[in-house]
């Protein structure tokens, strides 16, 4: 490409950018300005395909600083991704296919991006994902799982912890196919990042094992910028940050400002940056046909690339047909046939298990035949049970702890960090099951990765143990109360709480079958015994009866480890004349997914219903006419002392029992489910 051809190209970046911004007259232009030269650089070496966005051996690209989407955007349009220009037009506006930041959804986007610090994050765990593929799959000359993750990202996401949290683990497991780009151009939204942010990025990365390179004069010198792709790619056993010392809205009259980050650019600002680079000022969104003609000859390459892949594929499977098979399913995001007899089930004679020890069970059974099952703990192995018997640490081979092979992360105390990474694995395909484990209230230090899963449609899973009062002593710092009822607030997740071995294998179902839909697994520490008239079917409608009284004068419908005490009160009830049905709730989200029939079999009308769950109270109305909760925080004490105090005792509920039956004596009562329902689509 001749030099001048090349700095049309980047130009006509940093001018969709703008025009693109301008046209919305809403948005960020500075950052894609400064970033052009470091995108083509990238971009025109990337092994991409947009025939086939989805191809699984493309190149991963994440821009973390989702602002500057307008980036993104013109890459995806000038690439040939399905963007047109009238794509670039409709950015931000309704039900466009530009939105204002990245969306997963979104054809060639990687990962949702904009909350800072997220994509970098994500960034790693699709590293992680491309190193444990081809360290299963690999064999040699076969090269099938061969890709590199490359993630933009600004002072804004270094600023955030979550960043600290998984560049650390980056740096540990060594992941020398991870490059990130540090768009160090000192401007933040407030202003010069001096009043803020003076630490040395560079030295805070090389202290987590990064190797760290540097353009000084990234505005101009795409030829270092490509250099610094080369020598980056050297580095097998690390991952690398090059750092880029770029302008914020180059070019602009406002560059180097903080005004040019997030507002469009002046007319006249706009005229004087078309003439000074050889554009027609009055000509908006141009692309000359040369510039398009060079970048599709990019995607001619990785089109063929892809060809030669399936070719390799096909001798794969011949040389290798059980490997190969299982890569195929999984390519196709097919689960083994009959996985789910893996699955426990439970009897009344099979002894009391905590569910935390119950999903062991669970994750060791299904470990064996799910292949694609990724996951680990943040540091709390032994106490969320997250390690099934003979996993292999997912480890760089130098420590002598794993391989890179292995399926068991071993994520450290940063939940957040985790999150994210558990997106981004579950993002890279392949039909990675990711999980992760911690107490159930620091999933809460988690919350806008389990938010961003929900909102990507990415079906992680959380396993979150100690799931109230009953972790005891610890107490109300470890005790979670509100944790819940914002988890179920989330469009989007099953939130799961099961009451026994079979519930908890049912919450398993659900979220390993599921393609959309993140999920949280509340479990416990103290035993649960395994109830009659539960199962696995039962359950996986997220609601069901479990004890059904003759002619039920009350319902109490309760989750976990309230289910058992919720029987206990209603046979004390029977004995006081007011038969009293239990329902089991273990899933609002999937039971509300159920037919109406359905959820009015299970909650009529004309029966008072009382709630039970030793959490917070908030959204239980929707399900109970009376809701027996804990609105308040626990206590430091042994959990059997703790149910005591609170009432959460058979005597308790069956006390609330009768006054709700007592204050709905002789009145008409609908079920709380009878309500105007206003669909938002």
């Amino acid at each position: 490409m001749s030099s001048e051809l090349e700095q049309r190209a980047i130009n006509t970046i940093r001018l969709l950018a703008v025009d693109t911004v301008g046209k919305a007259n809403s948005g960020h232009p500075g950052a894609p300005m400064g970033m052009a030269p470091a995108a083509h650089a990238l971009w025109t070496q990337m092994k991409l395909n947009p025939k086939d966005p989805n191809w699984i051996t493309r190149d991963r690209f994440v821009l973390s600083n989702g602002h500057a989407v307008a980036l993104l955007y013109t890459l995806l349009h000038l690439f040939g991704y399905n963007y047109s220009i009238e794509d670039l037009k409709q950015f931000r506006q309704l039900d466009s296919k530009t939105p204002g930041h990245p969306e997963a959804e979104s054809e060639g986007i990687e990962v949702t991006t904009g909350p800072l610090g997220q994509g970098v994050s994500n960034a790693v765990g699709l590293a992680i994902a491309e190193a444990q593929l081809r360290n299963t799959y690999n064999k040699p000359g076969f090269d099938l799982i061969d890709n590199y993750t490359y993630c933009f990202f600004g002072d804004g996401c270094m600023m955030e912890g979550i960043s600290s949290e998984a560049c650390s683990l980056a740096g540990h497991l060594g992941l020398g196919k991870l490059i990130a780009f540090y768009d160090s151009n000192s401007i933040s939204i407030d202003g010069n990042i001096e009043i803020e942010f003076t630490e040395d990025v560079g030295k805070r990365l090389e202290s987590y094992g990064w190797e760290v390179l540097e353009v000084s004069d990234a505005d101009t010198n795409v030829k270092a910028i490509s250099d610094a792709i080369a020598a980056a790619k050297k580095s097998t056993d690390k991952p690398t940050c090059i750092k880029l010392t770029t302008t914020i809205g180059y070019g602009s009259l406002n560059e180097a400002t903080a005004s040019v980050h997030g507002s469009p650019l002046k007319p006249e600002d706009k005229r004087q940056l078309k003439e000074k680079w050889g554009f027609n000022p009055d000509q908006d969104f141009h692309v000359d046909q040369e510039v398009y003609d060079y970048y599709s000859k990019i995607a001619e390459a990785g089109a063929k690339a892809e060809e030669e892949w399936n070719a390799l594929f096909e001798k794969y499977q011949k040389e290798f047909p059980e490997l190969g098979a299982e890569l195929a399913r999984r390519l196709k995001g097919e689960l083994p046939q009959g996985w789910e007899k893996a699955l426990p089930t439970y009897t009344p004679a099979d002894k009391a298990v905590a569910s935390r020890k119950l999903s062991e069970i669970a994750l060791g059974e299904i470990a064996n035949v799910l292949p694609e099952l990724v996951g680990g703990s943040a540091d709390l192995t032994p106490s969320n049970l997250t390690r099934w018997k003979d996993a292999t640490d997912f480890q760089s081979e130098k420590t002598g702890l794993g391989n890179q092979g292995g399926r068991y992360i071993r994520y450290g105390v940063r939940e957040h960090g985790m999150g994210a990474i558990m997106n981004g694995l579950a993002a890279y395909g392949a039909n990675i099951k990711s999980y992760g484990g911690t107490f159930l209230n620091f999933v809460s230090y988690g919350a806008p990765a389990l938010r961003l899963a929900a909102l990507s449609q990415i079906p992680v899973i959380w396993v979150a143990t100690h799931d109230s009062i009953g972790l005891g002593e610890d107490g109300p710092t470890h005790q979670p109360i509100e944790t819940l009822a914002h988890f179920r607030a989330i469009p989007n997740v099953m939130v799961w709480r099961p009451a026994d071995g079979n519930e908890t294998s049912a919450a398993y179902l659900k979220a390993i079958e599921s393609k959309t839909t993140p999920s949280v697994l509340a479990l416990t520490r103290q035993g649960l015994p395994q109830l009659e008239g539960s199962s696995v079917e039962k359950a996986s409608k997220g609601g069901y009866t479990i004890v059904e009284a003759k002619d039920a004068k009350l319902i109490i419908v309760a989750t976990g480890s309230e289910v058992i005490t919720s029987i206990e009160a209603a046979k004390l009830l029977e004995a006081q004349g007011v038969p009293t049905s239990v329902v089991s709730l273990p899933d609002q989200f999937t039971f509300d997914s159920q037919s109406d029939e359905y959820k009015k079999s299970v909650l009529p009308d004309g029966v008072p219903i009382i709630s039970v769950e030793v959490l917070a109270t908030a959204g239980w109305s929707k399900y109970s006419h009376v809701q027996f909760g804990l609105d308040r925080f626990g206590a430091s004490a042994p959990a059997g002392e703790l149910f005591k105090k609170f009432e959460f005792t058979p005597e308790g509920i069956a006390k609330r029992g009768k006054l709700t039956v007592d204050f709905y004596a002789g009145k008409e009562l609908l079920s709380p489910l009878n309500k105007p329902f206003f669909p938002i689509h």
